[in-house]
Protein backbone atom coordinates (compact mmCIF):
# COMPACT_ATOMS: atom_id res chain seq x y z
CA UNK A 1 0.00 0.00 0.00
CA UNK A 2 1.03 3.64 -0.33
CA UNK A 3 3.00 4.85 2.67
CA UNK A 4 3.06 8.53 3.52
CA UNK A 5 4.93 7.93 6.76
CA UNK A 6 6.90 4.73 7.05
CA UNK A 7 9.58 3.94 9.58
CA UNK A 8 12.63 1.72 9.15
CA UNK A 9 12.19 0.67 12.78
CA UNK A 10 9.15 -1.60 12.93
CA UNK A 11 7.54 -1.90 16.34
CA UNK A 12 4.27 -1.53 18.18
CA UNK A 13 5.15 2.10 18.87
CA UNK A 14 5.89 3.22 15.32
CA UNK A 15 4.18 2.75 11.99
CA UNK A 16 4.95 0.22 9.32
CA UNK A 17 2.84 2.43 7.09
CA UNK A 18 -0.03 4.88 6.94
CA UNK A 19 -2.36 5.93 4.14
CA UNK A 20 -4.81 8.80 4.06
CA UNK A 21 -5.99 8.44 0.48
CA UNK A 22 -6.79 5.67 -1.98
CA UNK A 23 -4.20 2.89 -1.91
CA UNK A 24 -2.29 2.01 -5.07
CA UNK A 25 -3.00 -1.66 -4.46
CA UNK A 26 -6.63 -1.09 -5.48
CA UNK A 27 -6.44 1.76 -7.97
CA UNK A 28 -9.47 1.79 -10.25
CA UNK A 29 -10.50 -1.78 -9.49
CA UNK A 30 -13.78 -2.02 -7.62
CA UNK A 31 -14.28 -3.61 -4.23
CA UNK A 32 -16.09 -6.64 -5.63
CA UNK A 33 -13.85 -8.17 -8.29
CA UNK A 34 -13.42 -6.39 -11.60
CA UNK A 35 -16.18 -3.84 -11.18
CA UNK A 36 -14.84 -0.39 -12.09
CA UNK A 37 -15.65 2.54 -9.84
CA UNK A 38 -18.08 4.95 -11.42
CA UNK A 39 -17.14 8.68 -11.29
CA UNK A 40 -19.50 9.44 -8.41
CA UNK A 41 -18.18 6.48 -6.43
CA UNK A 42 -14.59 7.41 -7.14
CA UNK A 43 -15.26 10.98 -5.99
CA UNK A 44 -16.85 9.74 -2.79
CA UNK A 45 -13.95 7.38 -2.21
CA UNK A 46 -11.41 10.16 -2.72
CA UNK A 47 -13.17 12.26 -0.09
CA UNK A 48 -12.87 9.48 2.51
CA UNK A 49 -9.70 10.51 4.33
CA UNK A 50 -9.85 8.41 7.49
CA UNK A 51 -6.34 7.17 8.21
CA UNK A 52 -5.51 3.50 7.78
CA UNK A 53 -2.43 2.51 9.75
CA UNK A 54 -0.25 -0.54 10.26
CA UNK A 55 2.09 -1.67 13.04
CA UNK A 56 4.07 -4.87 13.40
CA UNK A 57 4.36 -7.35 16.28
CA UNK A 58 6.87 -10.10 15.64
CA UNK A 59 6.00 -11.59 12.25
CA UNK A 60 2.40 -10.32 12.35
CA UNK A 61 1.30 -7.01 10.86
CA UNK A 62 -1.76 -5.30 12.34
CA UNK A 63 -3.78 -2.72 10.42
CA UNK A 64 -6.45 -0.62 12.11
CA UNK A 65 -9.48 0.05 9.90
CA UNK A 66 -11.97 2.38 11.61
CA UNK A 67 -15.65 2.30 10.72
CA UNK A 68 -16.86 4.90 13.27
CA UNK A 69 -15.42 7.05 16.04
CA UNK A 70 -17.33 9.43 18.29
CA UNK A 71 -20.02 9.67 20.98
CA UNK A 72 -22.54 6.84 21.12
CA UNK A 73 -25.33 8.58 23.03
CA UNK A 74 -24.49 7.19 26.49
CA UNK A 75 -23.24 9.06 29.53
CA UNK A 76 -20.56 7.53 31.73
CA UNK A 77 -23.03 6.07 34.23
CA UNK A 78 -25.53 4.98 31.58
CA UNK A 79 -22.75 3.05 29.85
CA UNK A 80 -21.08 1.91 33.09
CA UNK A 81 -23.75 1.90 35.81
CA UNK A 82 -21.50 0.86 38.70
CA UNK A 83 -18.77 3.42 37.96
CA UNK A 84 -18.66 6.56 40.08
CA UNK A 85 -18.80 10.17 38.93
CA UNK A 86 -15.76 10.84 41.10
CA UNK A 87 -13.66 8.20 39.32
CA UNK A 88 -14.31 9.78 35.94
CA UNK A 89 -13.53 13.25 37.28
CA UNK A 90 -10.31 12.05 38.90
CA UNK A 91 -9.11 10.75 35.52
CA UNK A 92 -10.52 13.44 33.23
CA UNK A 93 -7.10 14.87 32.33
CA UNK A 94 -6.20 11.77 30.31
CA UNK A 95 -9.68 10.49 29.43
CA UNK A 96 -10.49 13.75 27.66
CA UNK A 97 -10.78 14.32 24.75
CA UNK A 98 -10.34 10.85 23.25
CA UNK A 99 -12.51 8.71 25.53
CA UNK A 100 -14.87 11.01 27.42
CA UNK A 101 -16.16 14.57 27.23
CA UNK A 102 -16.52 15.99 30.77
CA UNK A 103 -18.82 18.87 29.77
CA UNK A 104 -21.48 16.52 28.41
CA UNK A 105 -20.51 13.33 30.32
CA UNK A 106 -20.66 11.48 26.98
CA UNK A 107 -18.48 8.42 26.40
CA UNK A 108 -16.63 8.23 23.09
CA UNK A 109 -16.23 4.93 21.30
CA UNK A 110 -14.95 3.45 18.06
CA UNK A 111 -15.91 0.64 15.75
CA UNK A 112 -12.83 -0.84 14.16
CA UNK A 113 -11.68 -3.98 12.46
CA UNK A 114 -8.21 -5.32 13.12
CA UNK A 115 -6.64 -6.68 9.93
CA UNK A 116 -3.90 -9.21 10.63
CA UNK A 117 -1.47 -10.60 8.10
CA UNK A 118 0.20 -13.73 9.37
CA UNK A 119 1.83 -16.69 7.63
CA UNK A 120 0.46 -15.64 4.25
CA UNK A 121 -3.14 -15.22 5.42
CA UNK A 122 -5.33 -12.14 5.78
CA UNK A 123 -7.41 -12.27 8.95
CA UNK A 124 -10.12 -9.83 10.08
CA UNK A 125 -11.02 -9.55 13.76
CA UNK A 126 -14.65 -8.37 13.99
CA UNK A 127 -16.53 -6.65 11.20
CA UNK A 128 -18.28 -3.67 12.81
CA UNK A 129 -21.88 -2.59 12.30
CA UNK A 130 -22.08 -2.73 8.50
CA UNK A 131 -24.13 -0.66 6.09
CA UNK A 132 -27.88 -0.72 5.45
CA UNK A 133 -28.79 -2.80 8.53
CA UNK A 134 -32.21 -2.32 10.21
CA UNK A 135 -31.54 -1.92 13.94
CA UNK A 136 -34.76 -0.62 15.56
CA UNK A 137 -33.38 -0.95 19.11
CA UNK A 138 -29.79 0.04 18.34
CA UNK A 139 -30.37 3.12 16.23
CA UNK A 140 -26.77 4.30 16.54
CA UNK A 141 -25.94 1.53 14.04
CA UNK A 142 -29.11 1.63 11.95
CA UNK A 143 -28.87 2.14 8.18
CA UNK A 144 -25.24 3.20 8.37
CA UNK A 145 -23.52 4.35 5.20
CA UNK A 146 -19.78 4.46 5.76
CA UNK A 147 -16.69 4.11 3.61
CA UNK A 148 -15.48 1.07 5.53
CA UNK A 149 -14.85 -1.08 2.45
CA UNK A 150 -12.93 1.76 0.81
CA UNK A 151 -10.75 2.00 3.91
CA UNK A 152 -10.25 -1.76 3.83
CA UNK A 153 -9.20 -1.39 0.19
CA UNK A 154 -6.66 1.25 1.21
CA UNK A 155 -5.18 -1.36 3.52
CA UNK A 156 -4.66 -3.45 0.39
CA UNK A 157 -7.52 -5.83 1.19
CA UNK A 158 -10.25 -6.70 -1.28
CA UNK A 159 -13.18 -8.74 0.08
CA UNK A 160 -12.17 -11.77 -1.97
CA UNK A 161 -8.65 -11.65 -0.47
CA UNK A 162 -9.79 -12.31 3.12
CA UNK A 163 -8.95 -15.82 4.36
CA UNK A 164 -10.41 -15.73 7.88
CA UNK A 165 -13.02 -13.63 9.68
CA UNK A 166 -13.02 -13.87 13.47
CA UNK A 167 -16.24 -12.83 15.19
CA UNK A 168 -15.22 -12.42 18.84
CA UNK A 169 -18.95 -12.53 19.65
CA UNK A 170 -22.22 -11.94 17.81
CA UNK A 171 -23.36 -8.49 18.94
CA UNK A 172 -24.62 -6.19 16.19
CA UNK A 173 -21.47 -4.03 16.12
CA UNK A 174 -19.12 -6.99 15.58
CA UNK A 175 -20.73 -8.86 12.69
CA UNK A 176 -22.27 -6.19 10.44
CA UNK A 177 -19.82 -6.47 7.58
CA UNK A 178 -20.08 -10.25 7.62
CA UNK A 179 -22.60 -9.53 4.87
CA UNK A 180 -23.53 -6.85 2.37
CA UNK A 181 -26.77 -6.13 0.58
CA UNK A 182 -27.11 -7.43 -2.97
CA UNK A 183 -30.53 -6.48 -4.29
CA UNK A 184 -32.94 -7.71 -1.63
CA UNK A 185 -30.56 -10.36 -0.29
CA UNK A 186 -27.75 -10.41 2.25
CA UNK A 187 -24.65 -12.13 0.87
CA UNK A 188 -21.24 -12.82 2.43
CA UNK A 189 -18.96 -9.80 2.07
CA UNK A 190 -15.89 -12.04 2.19
CA UNK A 191 -16.86 -14.96 -0.06
CA UNK A 192 -13.59 -16.91 0.25
CA UNK A 193 -13.20 -16.57 4.01
CA UNK A 194 -13.79 -18.99 6.84
CA UNK A 195 -15.93 -17.27 9.48
CA UNK A 196 -14.84 -18.45 12.93
CA UNK A 197 -17.61 -18.28 15.54
CA UNK A 198 -17.57 -19.82 19.03
CA UNK A 199 -20.10 -22.65 19.11
CA UNK A 200 -21.56 -21.57 22.46
CA UNK A 201 -22.06 -18.08 21.02
CA UNK A 202 -23.72 -19.40 17.88
CA UNK A 203 -26.10 -21.54 19.93
CA UNK A 204 -26.84 -18.71 22.38
CA UNK A 205 -28.04 -16.29 19.69
CA UNK A 206 -29.84 -18.86 17.57
CA UNK A 207 -33.51 -17.80 17.83
CA UNK A 208 -34.53 -21.46 17.77
CA UNK A 209 -32.51 -22.08 20.94
CA UNK A 210 -33.92 -22.23 24.48
CA UNK A 211 -32.30 -19.05 25.86
CA UNK A 212 -33.52 -15.47 25.62
CA UNK A 213 -30.49 -13.14 25.90
CA UNK A 214 -30.67 -9.96 27.97
CA UNK A 215 -29.68 -7.98 24.87
CA UNK A 216 -32.14 -9.67 22.51
CA UNK A 217 -33.86 -6.42 21.47
CA UNK A 218 -30.61 -4.63 20.68
CA UNK A 219 -29.56 -7.57 18.55
CA UNK A 220 -32.81 -7.78 16.61
CA UNK A 221 -32.32 -8.89 12.97
CA UNK A 222 -28.62 -9.64 13.46
CA UNK A 223 -29.04 -13.40 13.17
CA UNK A 224 -31.06 -13.06 9.98
CA UNK A 225 -28.93 -10.47 8.14
CA UNK A 226 -25.39 -11.03 9.44
CA UNK A 227 -25.02 -14.58 10.78
CA UNK A 228 -27.42 -16.93 8.98
CA UNK A 229 -26.37 -15.89 5.44
CA UNK A 230 -22.71 -16.84 6.02
CA UNK A 231 -23.76 -20.06 7.75
CA UNK A 232 -26.07 -21.05 4.91
CA UNK A 233 -23.24 -20.30 2.46
CA UNK A 234 -21.14 -22.95 4.23
CA UNK A 235 -18.52 -20.44 5.38
CA UNK A 236 -18.91 -20.77 9.17
CA UNK A 237 -16.62 -22.91 11.30
CA UNK A 238 -17.76 -23.35 14.89
CA UNK A 239 -15.11 -23.86 17.56
CA UNK A 240 -15.11 -24.55 21.28
CA UNK A 241 -12.63 -24.08 24.12
CA UNK A 242 -9.72 -22.82 22.02
CA UNK A 243 -8.75 -22.73 18.37
CA UNK A 244 -5.31 -22.33 16.81
CA UNK A 245 -5.14 -20.03 13.80
CA UNK A 246 -1.41 -20.45 13.17
CA UNK A 247 1.87 -20.57 15.06
CA UNK A 248 1.40 -16.97 16.25
CA UNK A 249 -2.36 -16.67 16.80
CA UNK A 250 -4.81 -18.54 19.00
CA UNK A 251 -8.46 -18.07 19.98
CA UNK A 252 -9.58 -18.57 23.59
CA UNK A 253 -13.00 -18.27 25.18
CA UNK A 254 -13.41 -15.40 27.67
CA UNK A 255 -17.10 -15.51 28.64
CA UNK A 256 -19.14 -12.94 30.50
CA UNK A 257 -19.94 -10.14 28.09
CA UNK A 258 -21.67 -12.92 26.19
CA UNK A 259 -21.40 -16.68 26.86
CA UNK A 260 -19.12 -17.16 23.85
CA UNK A 261 -17.05 -13.98 24.00
CA UNK A 262 -13.52 -14.76 22.89
CA UNK A 263 -10.07 -13.24 22.63
CA UNK A 264 -7.31 -13.59 20.03
CA UNK A 265 -3.91 -14.13 21.60
CA UNK A 266 -0.77 -13.19 19.66
CA UNK A 267 2.67 -14.58 20.51
CA UNK A 268 5.33 -13.94 17.89
CA UNK A 269 9.02 -13.60 18.62
CA UNK A 270 9.31 -11.53 21.78
CA UNK A 271 6.03 -9.70 21.18
CA UNK A 272 2.72 -10.45 22.85
CA UNK A 273 -0.76 -9.03 22.34
CA UNK A 274 -4.38 -9.84 23.10
CA UNK A 275 -7.37 -8.69 21.06
CA UNK A 276 -10.02 -8.67 23.77
CA UNK A 277 -13.17 -7.66 21.90
CA UNK A 278 -15.71 -6.25 24.37
CA UNK A 279 -14.08 -7.32 27.62
CA UNK A 280 -13.72 -3.59 28.09
CA UNK A 281 -15.38 -0.61 26.42
CA UNK A 282 -13.45 2.36 27.78
CA UNK A 283 -9.80 3.08 28.50
CA UNK A 284 -10.71 3.69 32.15
CA UNK A 285 -11.33 -0.06 32.51
CA UNK A 286 -7.69 -0.69 31.60
CA UNK A 287 -6.79 0.77 35.00
CA UNK A 288 -10.06 0.01 36.81
CA UNK A 289 -11.45 -3.35 35.66
CA UNK A 290 -13.82 -3.52 38.63
CA UNK A 291 -16.85 -2.11 36.82
CA UNK A 292 -18.85 -3.47 33.89
CA UNK A 293 -20.65 -1.97 30.93
CA UNK A 294 -24.43 -2.08 30.72
CA UNK A 295 -24.23 -4.78 28.04
CA UNK A 296 -22.92 -7.77 30.01
CA UNK A 297 -24.90 -11.02 29.91
CA UNK A 298 -23.14 -12.34 33.04
CA UNK A 299 -21.62 -9.55 35.11
CA UNK A 300 -19.63 -11.79 37.47
CA UNK A 301 -18.06 -13.71 34.59
CA UNK A 302 -17.32 -10.49 32.71
CA UNK A 303 -15.41 -9.10 35.70
CA UNK A 304 -13.40 -12.30 36.05
CA UNK A 305 -12.55 -12.54 32.34
CA UNK A 306 -11.50 -8.88 32.16
CA UNK A 307 -9.21 -9.15 35.14
CA UNK A 308 -7.70 -12.44 33.94
CA UNK A 309 -6.82 -11.01 30.53
CA UNK A 310 -5.36 -7.81 31.99
CA UNK A 311 -3.25 -9.90 34.38
CA UNK A 312 -1.97 -11.95 31.43
CA UNK A 313 -1.22 -8.77 29.50
CA UNK A 314 0.63 -7.19 32.43
CA UNK A 315 2.65 -10.34 33.11
CA UNK A 316 3.64 -10.72 29.45
CA UNK A 317 4.05 -7.01 28.57
CA UNK A 318 1.36 -7.60 25.97
CA UNK A 319 -0.42 -4.98 23.94
CA UNK A 320 -4.16 -4.90 24.78
CA UNK A 321 -6.33 -4.23 21.72
CA UNK A 322 -10.04 -3.77 22.55
CA UNK A 323 -12.69 -3.48 19.88
CA UNK A 324 -13.96 -0.02 20.77
CA UNK A 325 -11.17 2.27 21.95
CA UNK A 326 -10.73 5.51 20.01
CA UNK A 327 -7.55 7.53 20.52
CA UNK A 328 -4.47 5.35 20.05
CA UNK A 329 -6.72 2.30 20.18
CA UNK A 330 -4.57 0.00 22.31
CA UNK A 331 -2.19 0.08 25.27
CA UNK A 332 0.20 -1.83 27.49
CA UNK A 333 -0.49 -2.12 31.22
CA UNK A 334 1.39 -3.12 34.36
CA UNK A 335 0.13 -4.26 37.73
CA UNK A 336 -0.57 -1.43 40.20
CA UNK A 337 -1.53 -3.09 43.47
CA UNK A 338 -4.92 -4.70 42.86
CA UNK A 339 -5.42 -2.48 39.81
CA UNK A 340 -3.43 -1.73 36.67
CA UNK A 341 -1.61 1.22 35.16
CA UNK A 342 -1.27 2.16 31.49
CA UNK A 343 2.43 2.25 30.64
CA UNK A 344 2.40 2.91 26.88
CA UNK A 345 -0.02 3.49 24.03
CA UNK A 346 0.08 1.67 20.70
CA UNK A 347 1.75 3.16 17.65
CA UNK A 348 -1.52 4.22 16.01
CA UNK A 349 -2.28 7.94 15.75
CA UNK A 350 -5.27 9.21 17.70
CA UNK A 351 -8.47 8.47 15.75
Amino acid sequence: MDSENSSPSLSRRRFVGVTAGIGAAVGAVGLFGNQILQPAEASSATEDRTRVETIELGKVTITRVVEFSGPVGLTSRQFFPSSSKELWQENKDWLSPDFWKPSTDMVYSALQTWVLRSEGKTILIDTGAGNDKFRPYAKQWQYMDTGFLRRLARAGVRPQDVDVVVNTHLHNDHVGWNTRREGRDWVPTFPNATYLIPKVEFDFWNPQGPVRPKYWQGNQNVWEDSVLPVHEAGLVKLWDGSHTLDSSLKLDLAPGHTPGSSVVRLESGTDRAVFIGDLLHTALQLEHPEFNSCFEEDEKQALASRRRELEWAADHKALVLPAHLPGHGAAEVKRNGSQFKITDWAGFSRS
